[in-house]
């Protein structure tokens, strides 16, 4: 496991589990929307953000969180480990609200609410880009470590059982 991408629908704890990754591997971790997302949440354009993806897929070692499903091909193509948080959407949806007004390491602002149109997204995930995400999946089964979590315990249970614990100083 040295290029993991996590994906998922948002508030599903992918970045969550993107850091306890990186800290008990030791892995690079980058988000998506750190990249793709400015401070005054404007956006880059999309060849600045396939330029800074591509950067990053060049490395030898990362994990890369978040789900574009523009990218989403390029990326399994250089992962050999992929995590998919496959959860209900109101586990989600709740997951999205309880991070409101809160500082996050993978957005570079803090979330003042959830606007009508970002929870839609998340209600429709499983019809809209589930599917895609699964057919993209199956094409490289045979290549990749694919690992479907369907509740954050089971992605806390692999953490403990798989991982080692991380030593503190």
């Amino acid at each position: 496991m040295m290029r993991v991408i996590v994906i998922g629908s948002p508030g599903a704890g992918k970045s969550t589990f993107a850091r306890k990754l990186r800290d008990a591997t030791g892995l690079p971790l980058y988000y998506l929307d750190m990249i793709w997302h400015r401070p005054d949440q404007t956006s880059l354009t999309s060849e600045q953000f396939d330029l800074r993806l591509r950067e990053i897929l060049m490395r030898d070692r990362w994990i890369i969180d978040g789900n574009y499903l523009r990218t989403l091909a390029v990326r399994l193509q250089e992962c050999d480990t992929v995590f998919l948080f496959d959860l209900p959407p109101a586990v989600c949806l709740a997951g999205a609200r309880a991070r409101i007004g809160k500082k996050r390491e993978d957005l570079p602002w803090v979330e003042s609410e959830t606007d009508r149109e970002f929870e839609q997204s998340i209600l429709d995930f499983p019809k809209d880009q589930l599917p895609q995400i699964q057919k993209l999946l199956q094409q490289q089964k045979q290549q990749k470590d694919i690992i479907i979590f369907q509740s954050r315990k089971e992605a806390d249970s692999y953490l403990t059982a798989t991982l080692p614990i991380p030593q503190r100083f």
